[in-house]
């Protein structure tokens, strides 16, 4: 896995179990907190038996222009968190957009019709084309101007209550709350949400960020990212272990 830091990574304990499990010998699963994506070409160099990548923040964007074949979605949302390299060549996919859609389905009732995402990054594109695939309409909260259009975004410091009365899911991407910064949480303001909400954190630890919590404590159901991170890496599982590359 490439990311930095890397300190909040579940992936390293959850592939060499399975390792055991299948009996794949002679095999490890490594964490790399790369401080620069310029170390990327590097990485592979140095490591000259690496044969997959899981991406992690900040690089699910960044990595893109060094895939010869990203998929279809990768292509599609800029954002890859999963690399297999195969006859010297690395192919780009994203699982975040399975694992997400797979987790948040459940929990999605009749009035969750539109919906806020904090962040912008990797995984906010990920979330942006799962909510469009399912029909719910969706702006990016953001903590200054970006590139997107301003019909698609909202600042942090622009948020109303009326705002959060309209839209009932709230899908936190960003890395606020994340350990050890287990204090923070969304600038948003959290005395609109009702029962009627959904609160969604990517993050996973701790189990329950302070976003999640104030949230509840509101009377809204929460959620955090275990479960989506358990089936993406599911989901690179399959890819690596095909017999060759998947094309998606």
């Amino acid at each position: 896995m490439i990311g930095f830091p890397l300190s909040h990574s579940f992936s390293k304990g959850y592939f060499e179990a399975l390792f055991l499990q299948d009996n794949i010998v002679e095999t490890t699963y490594e964490n790399f907190p790369i401080a620069s994506i310029d170390q990327f070409n590097n990485l592979w160099k140095v490591n000259f038996s690496l044969m997959g990548l899981n991406v992690t923040i900040p690089y699910k964007k960044e990595v893109i222009p060094y895939l010869q074949f990203p998929s279809t979605v990768v292509n599609e949302i800029q954002a890859c968190n999963c690399i297999r390299k195969y006859e010297g060549a690395l192919y780009g996919y994203n699982t975040d957009v399975i694992g997400f859609q797979k987790s948040l389905v459940p929990y999605l009732k009749s009035h969750h019709t539109q919906a806020l995402i904090l962040g912008t990054g990797g995984a906010a594109a990920a979330v942006e084309w799962v909510l469009k695939n399912v029909g719910i309409s969706y702006k990016f909260v953001t903590r200054s101007s970006t590139a997107l259009p301003t019909n698609q975004r909202i600042k942090y410091s622009d948020l109303t209550p009326s705002l959060l009365a309209d839209h009932s899911l709230i899908i936190n991407t960003s890395p606020v709350g994340m350990f050890p910064n287990i204090t923070e949480a969304p600038a948003i303001p959290y005395q609109a949400i009702t029962a009627k909400h959904h609160l969604f954190d990517l993050v996973y630890n701790p189990h329950e960020t302070l976003f999640l919590k104030k949230g509840a404590a509101q009377g809204a159901t929460i959620q955090n990212g275990l479960e989506m991170l358990q089936i993406q890496a599911a989901e690179s599982w399959k890819i690596w272990n095909a017999p060759t590359p998947i094309i998606q």
